[in-house]
């Protein structure tokens, strides 16, 4: 029997689960909204029944839809897990993974990451670079990484990138400073204030490479390697900071510190996987950066999808 489902109709559907939006759910499979709603339609053509409930939010599906949804989560996990075996198959299950990060935030999301690639690549040696790494792409080069965690894809002879996401900076401040009274904070805010960052190069700190030194503002620093010791300094009045949401909406929901917008478009950064252009085929690399995808988005909030 013939059927018009195809593996990109069910990835489809699991991106309208796991987004609960049509539009969001586009961005997670690199599509545009018109094309992800002409597969939906497709299938509520063929079926003559529709797949989900137009008007709810966040999205809800039919009985029909569910059905479909169903089939997903069964058979694409048998899909991943077969690519996998004939990548063994043909490359070999054993390899070595070193990762380097230049991202002090990076263990919210890469340690769960790290936890669910294990399993599926027992032979793979799967380890962190020790230390915080300010030049990580100059770890794979000298062959002491295997992938590096970065936030701008510099063009560079002998690597390749892969990207992971993007994700919303917020400025945080005290309850009672006097930004918290403003929605929306612009470079000109943050002059005269002491800035609370970790002890990475300006050119490592989204907000002063892309807000602040164009505007020829650079704020006094104060600096801590640990998140949790920066929103306590900003809790005391001791300065204000610009951190991933992810990080700081924990201490948000405890009424901890306040966060606002920065700039009225918002502050956005973004996540690579570096790697040498040699390895770019291998398959447990590549698995790995689908997973780190897929964990974020199921675990942190914020996040949005980073363009090929």
């Amino acid at each position: 029997m013939d059927s018009i489902i195809e593996l990109r109709h069910l990835k489809t559907l699991l991106a309208l689960e796991e987004t609960g939006s049509v539009s969001l759910a586009a961005k997670r499979v690199f599509l545009t909204q018109s094309a992800l709603s002409h597969q939906i339609r497709a299938l509520e053509n063929y079926y003559g029944t529709p797949l989900f409930e137009r008007k709810s939010s966040p999205l809800r599906f039919t009985p029909a839809g569910e059905r479909l949804l169903q089939l997903a989560r069964d058979l694409m996990p048998q899909v991943a897990a077969a690519e996998r075996d004939l990548a063994r198959i043909v490359e070999g299950e054993a390899g070595e993974l070193r990762l380097a990060v230049e991202c002090h935030t990076c263990f919210d999301w890469l340690m769960p990451a790290m936890g669910e690639f294990r399993p599926l690549w027992p032979q793979v040696e799967l380890d962190i670079v020790s230390g915080f790494q300010a030049d990580p792409v100059g770890l794979l080069l000298q062959h002491r990484a295997d992938l590096a965690i970065v936030s701008e894809a510099a063009p560079q002879a002998g690597i390749t990138y892969q990207p992971l996401f993007a994700y919303g900076m917020v400025g945080i401040c005290a309850k009672d400073h006097p930004l918290a009274a403003k929605t929306v904070w612009e470079a000109g805010d943050f002059a005269g204030e002491t800035l609370i960052t970790y002890p990475v190069p300006d050119d490592m700190l989204d907000l002063l490479r892309k807000v602040l030194l164009p505007k020829g503002i650079n704020p006094p620093r104060r600096h801590s390697e640990l998140t949790i010791a920066i929103i306590q300094l900003v809790a005391s009045r001791r300065g204000i900071a610009a951190l991933p949401y992810w990080t700081v909406m924990p201490y948000i929901e405890k009424d901890y510190v306040v966060s606002r917008r920065i700039t009225r478009n918002g502050l956005q950064s973004e996540l690579y996987a570096a790697m040498r252009a040699e390895d770019a085929g291998k398959a447990y690399l590549e698995n790995f950066c689908r997973i780190v995808r897929e964990r974020s988005f199921a675990d942190l909030p914020g996040l949005s999808v980073l363009q090929q």
